[in-house]
């Protein structure tokens, strides 16, 4: 079976074994907090050991990163710009799952050397799977997709920066509003990117970038015809030096985004200054 049905195959069989089993049926000891404002559910530590145990039984030799084993053994993150690298987010949108509400997905993306070069996001309530492999194309449930503007008179942009700041993020929003159209963001990068690229939303922006929160995503939203870089510009890099992302359903779409969120008005660049 193809690499790309293995892991289609996997996502799927957890998601019905156990992650949709919990929908909503979560009780109050299964939900713990991790950190400051995240919170961990038994759901995201079950579901990563099976897609642990699934990739390694594919027999690639690659590494194996996934979230929760990241936050009990940081030191897994060291290397991961290097070689071969799975990286598993088993419950994307934490919060909204254990809130009883969407979006949320599941998310697989196989790295070399700090490029993602296959990519999976599966929306386990719809079951719509977002597959990318590099050079070769995105597709959604199997058929070749291209990253569609929305239209709308102003582009639709959803600004994560839940983590800046308060008066970074007021700076922030305040020269964006000048120009885009700002929409909720759904705190479930899985929901984010396919939303660029199926004309929901036009810009995408993220401070926080932990490798198995977006290496999927990017890969699928530059093989559908998106733009997607570190906020100085350089191609994303899971690994690398980067600070956040900016992500568009088009290279038209970036640019303009670039110039408003990426300009000295909206103050991003300066958290790339070691000493801001």
């Amino acid at each position: 079976m193809p690499l790309a049905d293995q892991v289609s195959a996997l996502l799927r069989a957890v998601a019905a074994q156990v992650v949709l089993p919990r929908f909503r049926a979560l009780a109050s000891h299964e939900v713990t907090t991790k950190t400051a404002g995240e919170i961990v559910t038994v759901v995201d530590r079950e579901a990563e050991l099976r897609l642990h145990d699934g990739l390694a039984a594919i027999g690639l030799g690659a590494r194996i990163i996934g979230e929760e084993a990241a936050e009990q053994d940081p030191a897994l993150l060291d290397g991961a710009g290097e070689g071969l690298v799975w990286l598993i987010d088993p419950l994307d949108g934490t919060a909204n799952f254990a809130s009883g509400r969407e979006p949320f997905g599941m998310m697989i993306a196989l790295v070399e050397d700090g490029v993602p070069i296959e990519g999976w996001m599966l929306d386990p309530l719809s079951g719509r799977l977002c597959q990318a492999a590099r050079g070769k194309g995105a597709t959604v449930d199997g058929a070749p997709v291209r990253a569609r503007p929305t239209g709308a008179a102003r582009p639709r942009a959803a600004l994560g920066t839940h983590f800046l700041a308060r008066d970074r993020r007021e700076r922030v929003h305040a020269e964006a509003e000048l120009h885009l159209d700002i929409v909720p963001v759904p705190r479930c990068a899985a929901a984010s990117y396919p939303r660029l690229a199926l004309g929901e939303d036009d810009i995408a922006l993220f401070q926080r970038i932990l490798p198995w929160d977006h290496a999927a995503g990017a890969l699928f939203l530059s093989e559908a015809g998106g733009r997607i870089t570190h906020w100085d510009r350089s191609s994303y890099r899971v690994g690398g030096a980067g600070i956040g992302v900016l992500a568009a359903a088009s290279e038209d779409l970036w640019e303009q985004a670039a110039t408003v969120l990426l300009g000295p008005d909206a103050g991003l660049i300066e958290l790339e200054c070691p000493a801001s």
